[in-house]
């Protein structure tokens, strides 16, 4: 989070939730199975209890993207609904570091429900974001993560794009981040994982380990070619890529 914040959109601008379900509907007309709430942070948004409701009944699987924060407020919907599959963004396992990157003090409360929802059978993927000098030094503290915790650690190289200059500088790339797990755990105990159709992360295991983690390789071993996502933002554009500039 920036020191003066950011620009909120105008309401106006946003799809109602009457949008945001139509559209959908048109998306599963044509094949999609399956739709993933991100943000932002789609759990502040108004009327998302009934959108969460309403996309359930559609033939798909529905995934939520999270800050983490108010996951505890929203078990219950999530389990009557069938809602399995949750993201959360998750940047450092230290506090004071939590604090300084989102200027919010809620550390152990993300902490708590990352338990909450593993311990309640849900799919648990934590998102983060690796840069030099910010936090690559705890990429090993999240493969330990996965030592007795049921989650999936998603290690997303950071995306330097900047007007129209790159600057790679910051990005901890794929082969860096297994260099560093054979380092730690020798080469024969690092188990590479089946990848999953259309998927976007180089999966492995530690040997012995309950989760895993992987690798979303977007600036050093682009996917472009296995890519079927779509990107409907809250004003309603479609992008088909996170590097799409309309």
């Amino acid at each position: 989070m920036p020191e003066d914040g950011i620009e909120l959109s105008e309401k106006e601008s946003l799809m109602t939730h009457e949008e945001v379900i139509s559209i959908a509907k048109k998306f599963v007309d044509m094949g999609v199975r399956k739709i993933r709430l991100t943000g932002g942070e789609p759990l502040i948004k108004k009327n998302i209890e009934k959108i969460i409701i309403e996309l359930t009944k559609l033939p798909i699987n529905l995934g939520i993207t999270t800050n983490g924060i108010l996951l505890d407020n929203y078990l219950e919907l999530f389990k009557k609904s069938g809602v399995k599959d949750i993201n959360i963004s998750l940047d450092t396992l230290k506090r004071e570091k939590f604090n300084s990157i989102t200027r919010r003090d809620y550390f152990d409360r993300v902490i708590n429900n990352i338990n909450l929802y593993e311990q309640n059978g849900f799919n648990i993927k934590i998102n983060n974001v690796l840069i030099k000098g910010m936090n690559e030094d705890e990429m090993l503290d999240f493969i330990e993560f996965t030592k007795n915790k049921n989650v999936a650690i998603r290690f997303i190289e950071f995306m330097p794009f900047n007007g129209n200059k790159w600057n790679t500088e910051k990005v901890v790339t794929l082969n860096e981040i297994l260099a560093a797990a054979e380092k730690k755990y020798s080469p024969e105990n690092l188990i590479k994982l089946p990848s999953k159709k259309n998927g976007t992360a180089k999966n492995f295991q530690i040997k012995g380990y309950k989760g895993s983690f992987g690798v979303i390789s977007t600036v050093s071993n682009p996917f472009c070619d296995s890519c079927n996502r779509i990107r409907l933002t809250a004003n309603g554009r479609i992008k088909n890529c996170l590097f799409s500039s309309t």
